[in-house]
Order: C-alpha cells, then structure tokens, then sequence
C-alpha cells in the first residue's frame, strides 16, 4: 500500500473535526439547524475513517489517537456548546438557579464524553482492539447526534419557552449519564444474516422518513438507539431474576 495511503482516513478523521469547530461556530452564530446538521456530518465521517483504515490496511496509532481527539471537539465539545448556546443559556431568564444549573449540566456531558472516549481507548489498548459487538456506554456520536437532533428539530420547528428549554436541558443530562453508564450498546459491527436485513430494512426506513422531516426522523432515531440500551438492560435483568427464582422454586 503506498504511503500516501494513510493520509485517506486521517483527512476523512480532519473533516470530522472541521464539521464540529463548525458546528460551533454556528451555533455562536445563531444558525442553530446548520450546526445541528454539522454535528451528523461529523458523525458520517467519524463512521468512515476507521473504516476506510481498515479497509486499506492503513489503521496507526496516529491516527486512533487523532480520532479520539476529533471525537472529543466533533461529539463533546461541539454540541454541548449548540445546546449551551441555543437555549441552556436563557434559563437564566426564568431563574438564575436553572441557569447555573443549565451550565453545570452541559459542562457535565463534556466531561462525561471526555470519560468515554478514555474508558473507550483504556479498554481498546488493554484487548489490542476496539469491541466487536458491544459498547459499554452510549457511544459518543449517538450522544452528540441525540443532542444535535433535538436542537434542530427545535430551531426548524420554533420550539420556545420554559418547556423546550427544560427538555433540552434533561436530554443533554441524560446522554451524559449514558455515556458513562456500564449498559451495553450494540455496536453492529458483526451481524447474523437475518441481523443485516433488519438492519438494512431500519436503515431504509429511516431515509424513508427522514426525506419527510430529517430532524424528526433523526431525532426518533436517536432516542430509540439510546433508549434501547437501558430497555434491553432492565428486560434481561427480569430475565435474570425469574430463571434464578424458578431455580429456587425447583431446589425446594
């Protein structure tokens, strides 16, 4: 492979970068539905350089280190700052306790996305590689995509007032804590056949309803993918608990 190779996925990983400082930028701006879709944007090349790398044989220690930095501006930084600068901020016109509390709370997900993204790299070095099926934890650009959609649908839609702030505010507290949080994500990467139809199938009707409403359909996206990790996790918990129970029952 020659060398210039390697410059494929690094320059796919600086466009995931470039898309989040300009989701910021955006946001700083006002233009709230620009930096919404800059944040997917990112996510769209976050997905394709590791690929890409592994793909041409072209994967470095480099460039996982330059990923994880990417990551942290593209999916902690950058959409705490959307949200921060959308609405977070206004709290403090309805009290100065919520506004503190606002800031406290989108400074907590940077830290939580900073925690992930460690954990994500301490795990990766101490197995030689990144986890095939599961993720511990809602992966980071599900998270800042969670965040992003909602702030674009909210900014296309013309969400206001006391409500739609509180939302945003328990959304982003919510994708913080997830982020950290030990439950387990699949991270699709190996799939059964009848796993891969259901996944294609999802994957078109999503584009189906996303070409009705995309901040919508991304938004509902998003929030089943991160609401599936707690669901699965209390529904095999159950499970757990009644085979236990049923062998106790069976002991006496």
């Amino acid at each position: 492979m020659p060398r210039r190779a390697y410059w494929l996925p690094n320059t796919l990983t600086g466009l995931a970068l470039a898309a989040g400082f300009f989701a910021i930028v955006a946001a700083i701006d006002g233009n709230f539905a620009r930096a919404g879709i800059a944040v997917f944007i990112a996510g769209v090349f976050d997905s394709l350089d590791g690929r890409v790398a592994r793909f041409t044989n072209t994967a470095s220690a480099f460039g996982k280190e330059f990923d994880s930095l990417s990551d942290m501006v593209a999916f902690g930084l950058a959409p705490a700052v959307v949200v921060y600068q959308w609405g977070v901020e206004r709290l403090t016109d309805y009290n100065l306790a919520w506004g503190r509390l606002g800031w406290l709370v989108t400074f907590a997900y940077v830290v939580a996305a900073a925690t992930r993204l460690a954990r994500f790299n301490a795990m990766s070095h101490a197995d030689g590689d990144s986890p095939d099926r599961y993720f511990q934890g809602l992966p980071s650009p599900a998270a800042a995509a969670l965040v992003a959609a909602f702030v674009w649908l909210s900014a296309n839609e013309g969400v206001a007032g006391f409500v739609g702030l509180v939302m945003a505010f328990a959304i982003t507290a919510a994708a913080g804590a997830l982020m950290i949080s030990p439950v387990r994500y699949r991270s699709f990467k190996e799939l059964s056949a009848l796993g891969m139809s259901l996944a294609g199938f999802s994957a078109m009707l999503a584009i189906w309803l996303v070409t009705f409403n995309p901040p919508a359909a991304l938004f509902g996206v998003c929030a089943t993918y991160a609401a599936l990790g707690p669901l699965l996790a209390a529904v095999g918990l159950v499970r757990k608990r009644q085979t236990a129970a049923d062998g106790s029952d069976d002991d006496t």
